[in-house]
């Protein structure tokens, strides 16, 4: 049984009611419920949402050396933030970097993510199955 953190950063506790023709209409909280249900005999999924970097990164250092791997959606830290990326590359559990919507065909400023570098995998743009898929790969 593997043993799977996701995270999602600042914006996307909004998930269900911002932007739905970009993000769709669910909130990630019913949707992570059904990818408890659907991987619970392969990994133990545990979820964590915060609007703040340094709580990001608090996570990622305390779960980091132990978690079978990370699934990571930075939102608009993804383009701003060295620190996020550092801490990325000084924990040594596997991070898959996850974006909802494809960053590369949308606005100029975030078509950058300082995490791409420093992550096992980048999975944009299948909605909400991203996570799926990102859960996948590091069942592998």
């Amino acid at each position: 049984m593997k043993r799977i953190l996701i995270i999602n950063g600042p914006n996307l506790n909004l998930l269900g009611k911002r932007e739905p023709e970009i993000y769709g209409t669910q909130s990630f909280e019913a949707y992570f419920e059904g990818l408890t249900y659907k991987y619970s005999e392969s990994a133990t999924l545990t979820y964590y949402q915060s609007n703040h970097e340094g709580h990001l990164i608090d996570k990622l250092q305390d779960l980091g050396f132990e978690m079978d791997g990370i699934i990571l959606n930075a939102g608009g830290y993804t383009h701003t933030s060295i620190a996020l990326a550092d801490c990325v590359s000084a924990i040594t559990s596997p991070v898959i970097e996850i974006h909802i919507s494809d960053i590369t065909k949308r606005e100029p400023f975030r078509k950058l993510s300082y995490l791409t570098a420093v992550s096992k995998k980048s999975i944009m743009g299948h909605g909400l199955f991203g996570y799926d898929m990102a859960i996948d790969f590091l069942l592998q």
